[in-house]
């Protein structure tokens, strides 16, 4: 299983993008998107290495010019994860992306859909063996009454009408998205698609806004698929900083059983029982056991109680592995639910850590 959780997966084919492996025999990968120009070479290099180094594990590029296209080469030099080149309008741009490296393309029927133009970007995708996502959106969606009437309905039949062109050809290395910025609409079509093809997908929301209230749609929409087995690549998009796309995605991954990275903390709200700082003792614990990555220590999974007072530890954090519960000034950790040690709450973040570290060995 690995450290790709416990949710049981709909069943998919394999997606080869460079030296990634997609679909449900492998972890759920966590993608996101530059927000520079892609021909700026040192700045979108530079990006993609901050967020490589978050956890990011598949790039996408926006493609809008040859220069764009051919900045593919150089970038490739110096990053460790595949490139995506995003392409839109233009057929011939996705030639020039994988002639110059994209280790995929996403094209998108809406304005994309001259069959002799898709099939040059199948025939050559063929020939470099190089996968492609079709990735349809309500922006830019070609029968717009349809998508009025009946959104999700509209939104799978064509995007089944455009992979028949695939078929005929023998090429099967295709993700498929369907993206809305209303969450309902695009549960329900990729719901609708997940059960009459087994290809994997791509889960996000599309245009969420701002972080405080994209983070809220994303995490909603794309867990609420996770937890019914849908999904092998993930984006969460938002209307800021990238590395935020990155830790939120790594968030839901976690909060919906599909991945884990790092030791969950749980910690109760607090209240009127509580007798110590316990958000800055959250806070402490967090950033102390940020490096701490499961996959070094051979474990799946570790959950760390934080609990407030004796009603909600270790009564009610039980199932935690390892936790601490604190009275007045003092915690005692437990470990499986049995109280082992008690300790002054100046140096409990260290004697607990001291204790997940003998857990795991």
């Amino acid at each position: 299983m690995g450290d790709w959780g416990m949710i049981e997966r709909r069943k998919t084919s394999i997606v080869t993008v460079g030296d990634l492996k997609i679909g449900s025999e492998y972890p759920i990968v966590i993608q996101s998107m530059t927000k520079t120009d892609t021909c700026d070479i040192d700045k979108t290099t530079k990006q993609i290495q901050r967020l490589e180094k978050a956890g990011c594990e598949l790039i996408r590029v926006a493609v809008k010019t040859s220069e764009d296209a051919r900045a593919i080469r150089d970038i490739k030099k110096n990053i460790n994860i595949p490139i995506v080149a995003d392409i839109h309008f233009d057929y011939k741009l996705a030639l020039e992306a994988v002639n110059y490296g994209a280790d995929k393309i996403r094209i998108n029927p809406g304005n994309i859909n001259k069959k002799s133009h898709v099939n040059n970007v199948i025939v050559c995708a063929l020939e470099n063996n190089v996968a492609i996502r079709v990735g349809i959106n309500s922006g830019s969606f070609t029968k717009n009454n349809s998508l009025k009437q009946n959104p999700e309905h509209a939104m799978v039949d064509e995007l089944l009408k455009y992979l028949e062109n695939f078929y005929a050809q023998k090429f099967y290395n295709i993700v498929i998205s369907i993206k809305s910025s209303d969450v309902v609409s695009t549960c329900s079509a990729l719901k609708r698609v997940a059960s009459l093809c087994d290809c994997p997908i791509h889960l996000g929301i599309t245009s969420t806004g701002l972080p405080e209230d994209g983070i809220v749609k994303s995490s909603v929409g794309i867990g609420a698929l996770l937890l019914d087995g849908i999904g092998d690549t993930i984006r969460v998009s938002l209307t800021g900083e990238s590395l935020l796309e990155i830790e939120t995605a790594k968030r839901i991954l976690v909060a919906s059983g599909a991945r884990y990275f790092v030791p969950e903390i749980i910690s109760c709200p607090t209240c009127g029982r509580t007798q110590v700082d316990l958000i800055s003792i959250v806070r402490e614990l967090k950033q102390k056991l940020g490096n701490l990555k499961l996959k070094d220590c051979g474990k799946e999974k570790l959950t760390v109680a934080v609990m407030g007072c004796e009603v909600n530890g270790p009564g009610e954090a039980r199932n935690a592995d390892i936790g601490i519960a604190f009275g007045k000034n003092r915690g005692a950790i437990f470990c499986d639910g049995k109280i082992v040690e008690t300790v002054h709450v100046s140096y409990a973040v260290d004697k607990l850590i001291s204790a997940i570290r003998r857990l795991i060995g």
